[in-house]
């Protein structure tokens, strides 16, 4: 099996200004894409050769034989989440299921959003933001590098990616501010609660 890069799921300038094209060209078009090729690369002719992305993920995760396929899969498979976590004039507080655990897990919906943004501030490094669901109740999740709650078995909703090559372009140093923008013009909450169902 070959992976390929997908498609992002709206035109490069769909989410300016908030993330300019220019970010996604360079976040897709060379980051994404280089995991992809290198993922490639690394699987041909191993026993991971036929395996489905996810697949790939758990054999190689806390192995630290396979820690570069896990890295490039795992970025892999982030950032095709990732991307999923956007919309064009998204943002703004949620609506259906995903509100109501909100409500119930996190007290209300600002206390999720200082809660989420604390968690991304606070994150040293290169890493991921999620909201994940775990036993049955929303929680807000770091991971480093290239981890992922899939690894973990735990089933993710919606994330952030913290890494530079984000959020650099457009907001240089201040992840605070990009972290704001996601919530307010860019999440996409109907595919968290596409999630959920």
């Amino acid at each position: 099996m070959s992976f390929i890069l997908p498609r992002l799921p709206y035109s490069k300038d769909a989410l300016e200004p908030h993330i300019s094209a220019k970010t996604l060209d360079f976040h897709h078009g060379k980051h994404h894409s280089a995991y992809v090729r290198s993922l490639n690369e690394l699987i041909e002719g191993t026993a991971f050769a036929n395996d489905e992305l996810e697949t790939i993920i758990k054999k190689t995760a806390n192995n630290t034989a396979q820690s570069r396929i896990f890295n490039n899969a795992a970025q892999v498979w982030n950032h095709n989440f990732y991307w999923k976590s956007m919309k064009p004039n998204g943002g703004g507080k949620p609506t259906g299921c995903i509100e109501q655990m909100i409500n119930t897990d996190f007290a209300d919906y600002m206390t999720f959003i200082a809660n989420f943004k604390n968690a991304g501030l606070t994150q040293f490094g290169s890493g991921w933001i999620w909201l994940v669901l775990k036993n049955n109740k929303l929680e807000i999740m770091k991971t480093s590098n290239a981890d992922t709650p899939i690894a973990h078995n735990i089933k993710p909703l919606l994330t952030v990616d913290i890494w530079e090559h984000a959020y650099y372009l457009d907001y240089q140093n201040r992840r605070g501010d990009y972290l704001d923008a996601f919530f307010k013009y860019l999440v996409n909450w109907d595919n968290a609660n596409s999630l959920l169902g």
